[in-house]
This record gives C-alpha cells, structure tokens and sequence, in this order.
C-alpha cells in the first residue's frame, strides 16, 4: 500500500485571529475557529498553529483559541511558536495538540528538546528550523529527541529540496503549493507538507491533483464500485445521512454514479435530484454542505449510510433534520450513556446559568471549587468503601454521585463530555 503523504494547513495565530504564515501582518478575512473547522472538513490531514503572541495574556488567550479549535476541526493539530519554558510545551499539548515544536532557532528552546522529550515522549517533540542552514543540525535535534523536523524556509527550490533528502531525518516542509510540490512529496524523508492556502480553496482539489500525479495522499476510494450497487428503477441508491457526531438522521436523498463519484472527489456530498433531474451539490445555495465523514453501504447493497459534518441544516425548512414531525412516540427511558452524560451536563451548566431556589447544584456552584473537590473527594472515598461490600448495587448507586460531582466539576472548569471522548480516544 502505497504511503499517503499528509497535506497540512498552516496558520499563526495573533489576538484570537488567523495570520497568514507568509505575511504575519496579513489577517485571514474567516474568522480563527471557522478556519479551522473548514480545512479539517475540506481534506486537510492535520493543522500547523504558530503562536504569534507577543504578551503573556495574548499567548494564554491564544492556548484557549488552540482548545476550540482541537475541539472542532476534527484533525490533529501541531501547535507551537512560544516556549519559554517546558510548562509552554505542556500547555499546547494540553490544549490538544498531537505534537508541539520547539524553535531551533532559539537557543534556549534546544536546550528544552530532550527535556520535554523525556518528559512527554519524543513522538509529542518536533524540531521548527526557521531557514536551511539548520539542516546541519538536524541530527543533533534528533539526538535530542525531536521525532520531525519542520523546515519553515517558505520559498522552495531545488537546492533545498537536495539538501533536506540528504538527511536521514523526518521532515514537514513549509512553503506555497507551486510546481516543486510533486517532487517535494515523492522525496523519501518528507512525509509531510505545511501549505499556505487562501481559507477558500479545498485541500481536497490539490490532493486530487497531486493523486493524479503518482502521489500517495489520503483520498476517499471506495472499495465496491458504484456498478455492483442495487439501484432502483430510475439508476439511483437511496441515501441515509446522519450527523456523524450524534448519530441523529438528518435526510433521506438519492444519488446516481456522477453524484457518488463527486461526492468522493470532493468530499463534499452530492446528491441527483429528481425534480430537477440534476446534481445537487448540498448547500450549494444555503452554505449548509455536508461534509463526508463516512459511506457505508447496507448488506443487500441498495442502500448508503453517510456520515458528515453537517454545516448549518440539514431541512429546507430551516430544522436541523428533515425528520421532525412525530407521528406516533412512545415514552422511554434514554439508556445512551454518552447521550445521558451530554443530557446531565447540559441541566448543570444550565443550573450554573440560570440558577434556581433550592438547588444542590447552585450550592455547589456558589461554595466554589474548594468544595466541588471536597465532595468529589467523599463521593471517590464512598466507592471505594462500597467496592468492599459484596452487593454490587452499592457500588452502582456511589459510581452515579461520584459521575454527577465529576460532571459539576465539569462545568466549572469548562470540560466537555466531547474533551473527554476526545483524549481517550488519542490514548
């Protein structure tokens, strides 16, 4: 198989906007987190994030903006830009980063390498050398134990190109997507390229070219042809699309071969409508795209499950999904347990925002956080008491106060069910 070549978006970041890494006075005219969210929708394999802070209060401002945005783009990030000390390091990590890298141009930063690579793992250390020169010290940087070197020289030339392949390192390099990116990408140690894109333009359209090419980037292929699918009567497959992150179903479409080989083209889904007898591009006229998380197809193969993004709604009407209107319901208890969670952590902060007479949750929120961890600290010492006792129901009914203190917690420091998902899932 051959090995996808990733296509990063890189932006810096100065007083909570997104500044253009080749012009660090020119601003994007997106806002920071639509930005964001757009590249990880639009094929971008993962986000660059310089920090252009320049006082302590814009740079924790900044590390807050690097929180939303790994919480929304839905790739991984490399945050970076400011360290003065390893607590920086940590906290670009913490706000979600997959790796954060340290500028070799300044000595104090590579006096930092092998510190935070012991400390957080080299995997999470990656080397910034702003120009060529720094080449010849790549090998020391690895020494140090940063696993990538990031090459920020900008302008590509060939000269560089020979130079970087010389090196037994791992490489990102930083630059325009111009004529040299082909050779770029097919040099063996560069597994990656940072580009400088206008916030308009899908990185899909560039993959797509550079796939023609003979370069291994991450595309969707699908592995049954649009000829072994159950079409209907017309030459169309149903389609089911749901919210990839609630699962909620948002409309029932249909989808001919153009539609379907569109949809994996661009990666935005593209349906055939049958009023109009035409492609329809969702959201073409409304801004609401679906962006494709997934496609499925059921067991008799007349039938697609797609999974997306959903931008705005999914209805005409304005709904978020096209099935609103109950017909008949039966009352049941919701047992989800991430559906349960989201639902309890939503009264709480609900409380915290719209307090109410009478309520142990506002006591909680008025004592303050002192005394959130104190229960939290009974409600943990209650399991563990409970665990001793050989009727585990004990145990079910501690686990669920500790799980509500944990959840006010939550609310007060301003964690997610979704940060939590989230972090697990990169364990």
């Amino acid at each position: 198989m051959m090995e996808c070549k990733k296509i990063i978006a890189g932006f810096g970041i100065r007083k909570g906007k997104a500044v253009r890494l080749d012009d660090r006075a020119a601003y994007y005219e997106k806002g920071l987190l639509e930005l964001a969210r757009f590249y990880g929708d639009s094929g971008a394999d993962e986000l660059f994030l310089l920090d252009l802070s320049e006082s302590e209060e814009d740079h924790e401002k900044t590390i807050g903006m690097m929180k939303e945005i790994a919480r929304l783009s839905d790739i991984p990030v490399i945050a970076g830009g400011r360290v003065k000390r390893l607590e920086d390091v940590k906290k670009y990590l913490y706000s979600g980063a997959k790796a954060s890298f340290l500028d070799a141009g300044l000595e104090e930063n590579v006096d930092l390498m092998k510190e935070a690579s012991d400390r957080f793992g080299d995997d999470k250390v990656y080397a910034y050398l702003p120009d060529c020169s720094y080449l010849e010290s790549a090998k020391e940087y690895a020494q140090l134990g940063a696993s990538v070197m990031i090459l920020g020289d900008l302008e590509m030339a060939e000269e560089k190109l020979l130079k970087v392949a010389q090196c037994k390192e791992v490489f990102l390099l930083a630059g325009s997507a111009g004529e040299l990116l082909p050779a770029v990408l097919k040099t063996e140690n560069v597994n990656g390229f940072i580009g400088i894109f206008d916030g308009e333009a899908s990185c899909m359209d560039l993959k797509q070219d550079l796939k023609a090419g003979g370069i291994g980037v991450d595309t969707f292929e699908s592995p049954v042809s649009f000829s072994q699918f159950k079409l209907n009567d017309h030459g169309l497959i149903p389609v089911i699309t749901q919210d990839y992150r609630t699962g909620q179903v948002l409309m029932l479409a249909y989808m001919n071969e153009e539609a379907f080989q569109t949809t994996l083209r661009t990666g935005c889904m593209t349906y055939y409508s049958r009023s109009r007898e035409a492609l329809w591009l969702k959201g073409e006229t409304s801004g609401h795209y679906q962006y494709v998380k997934s496609l499925s197809i059921d067991c008799d193969s007349d039938t697609l499950l797609a999974k997306v993004n959903q931008i705005g709604a999914a209805c005409h009407t304005g709904e978020k999904t096209c099935f609103y209107t109950d017909l008949v319901k039966k009352e049941y208890q919701e047992t989800n347990p991430l559906k349960v969670f989201e639902d309890v952590l939503q009264v709480i902060a609900d409380r915290k925002k719209n307090p109410k007479e009478g309520s142990y949750t506002n006591y909680l929120f008025d004592k303050g956080i002192d005394k959130i961890l104190k229960k939290l600290g009974e409600e943990a010492a209650e399991i563990i008491i409970a665990a001793k006792n050989p009727n585990s129901e004990e145990v079910k009914y501690e686990i669920s106060d500790f799980l509500y203190h944990m959840m006010v917690l939550m609310v007060q420091k301003g964690v997610t069910w979704e940060d939590i998902t989230r972090e697990l899932a990169n364990r």
